[in-house]
């Protein structure tokens, strides 16, 4: 539960918004909430999970108690979602054409025929060979980049205003990657389509999100710019996982990764205050009366951290 100084800071400010032709990216440890955020917007948080609390605002309307009607027209319509594992995301009964052309038609004035006309050209545009045949395969007939291609296809289908990523280049190649991030971008460009970006590989997102946010157990701990947070990251948690990279400039001997100790905290076990204060190197008694709102510490720079960074990756008491 939010204490009450959490939850007034929680009602004056949206823990996160995205913007027409902006990209989000959302990054922490697997399990940390980070695609469950992105399923929510969508009521799609499977059983018995539920949304208790909070709002979700999708162009002034709430989406947090909504019919399931009037989600059924925002998904995939308004909003599309790159799944995870295309594998289970895609029906194995019917092939990949029949799948785009029926959300082409549920969401659209185009016909039969000029939506599988545009489905065999999505399949084209995110790489996938012989996209004629193609459409005619089921999905177990491909292999899981290809997989992870037509799911991208099936999100992007109907022009949406908002795309959730959740990890859109697991199983792909770097090619294929490089690929299909440059359509993203390409598609946020002429669209304004506005993108949130889940994903564990912190490369990707320092290049193709305009804002990070970073959770961690559940909460949001830590946001600002790409820049700001990859140059200035203020909680002990993101500046754990940027020590984590490897550095691989020209001319400089790699530096020695530092991992981070110890296991992200049980769901059903939270320790009082900050949930990442037993794997913080510069935990504190004042730790467990932290409340995890996030506080202004710079210029768009977010965090629930109370205590200043110090040169060495600590923390000092205050905040700036």
């Amino acid at each position: 539960m939010l204490g009450e100084a959490a939850r007034e800071a929680w009602v004056a400010r949206p823990l996160f918004t995205v913007g027409p032709g902006e990209c989000l990216g959302i990054v922490g440890e697997s399990g940390s909430g980070k695609s469950m955020t992105c399923r929510s917007i969508l009521g799609l948080v499977p059983r018995p999970g539920a949304i208790i609390d909070g709002s979700i605002r999708w162009r002034g309307q709430e989406l947090v108690g909504a019919s399931e009607r009037r989600l059924r027209r925002i998904r995939g319509g308004e909003i599309g979602m790159i799944f995870q594992d295309p594998a289970s995301a895609l029906n194995p009964v019917y092939t990949i054409g029949s799948q785009i052309v029926e959300t082409i038609v549920a969401h659209t004035d185009q016909g039969r025929a000029a939506a599988r006309a545009t489905a065999v050209e999505l399949l084209s545009r995110v790489g996938i060979p012989s996209p004629r045949e193609r459409a005619n395969a089921y999905p177990h007939q491909l292999s899981g980049g290809m997989r992870q291609r037509a799911m991208i296809a099936l999100a992007i289908s109907c022009n949406p205003s908002l795309i959730l990523a959740d990890e859109p280049t697991t199983n792909l190649d770097v090619t294929i990657q490089d690929q299909i991030l440059h359509l993203l971008a390409d598609l946020r460009a002429e669209q304004e389509m506005a993108m949130i970006l889940v994903s564990h590989d912190l490369g990707v997102v320092s290049q193709t999100a305009d804002r990070v946010a970073v959770m961690y157990a559940g909460h949001i701990i830590e946001q600002a710019s790409t820049r700001e947070l990859f140059v200035r990251g203020r909680h002990p948690y993101t500046r754990g996982l940027i020590r984590a990279l490897p550095s691989l400039q020209a001319g400089r001997e790699r530096d020695r990764l530092v991992p981070i100790e110890g296991q992200p905290p049980e769901l059903d076990r939270f320790p009082a205050g900050c949930p990442f204060q037993p794997r913080c190197a510069s935990q504190r008694d004042e730790c467990a009366q932290v409340d995890m709102a996030l506080a202004q510490v710079g210029v768009d720079h977010l965090s629930a951290c109370p205590f200043e960074p110090d040169a060495r990756g600590g923390v000092r008491n205050g905040r700036s």
